[in-house]
């Protein structure tokens, strides 16, 4: 049953990411936007305070390393563009099928190995498991940003 409201929970929160994502793309970029969310989402490793949440080292370098591998498609699907003198996210036609994809995915792979893991310690990995995905993500995505930012910059005569 937990296994069933998880599910469903993931379902709802990637549903809410592609919506806000979509959203996003009308309005320009900052750093800020860009390094806060792996910020907020890193106040959800207090769960690790509880026994029940806790995985071993072995689970965590596995999640994380999923996780990063999973990053390697939203990097390359993330790009900017400048508009007037502001720096917008660029609207790729796949992204929203790629954050579908890798949902399914994470939900495929937590049903195969949720028979065999406490319903606690899959959802401590799958939490390392997106924060692995997000922070690799954010740091590219910031990566890119300031290098446009330095390049629109510079362009500007003066």
């Amino acid at each position: 049953m937990m296994l069933i409201a998880t599910t469903v929970i993931a379902l709802f929160m990637g549903t809410l990411l592609v919506v806000v994502r979509s959203k996003a793309a009308k309005y320009p970029v900052t750093a800020k936007k860009i390094i806060l969310p792996p910020l907020f989402m890193s106040t959800g490793a207090l769960m690790f305070v509880f026994p029940f949440f806790r995985v071993e080292p072995l689970q965590v370098l596995e999640a994380f390393a999923v996780g990063m591998l999973f990053s390697t498609v939203l990097i390359w699907t993330s790009s900017f563009e400048v508009r007037g003198d502001k720096i917008y996210m660029k609207q790729s036609k796949a992204f929203v099928f790629i954050l579908i994809g890798l949902l399914v995915l994470r939900l495929i792979i937590k049903s195969i190995i949720g028979t065999s893991v406490d319903v606690g310690e899959l959802s401590g990995m799958f939490w390392i498991l997106a924060f692995g995905m997000i922070l690799p993500w954010r740091i590219a995505m910031l990566w890119k940003y300031k290098k446009l930012e330095n390049e629109t910059k510079s362009a500007v005569p003066d």
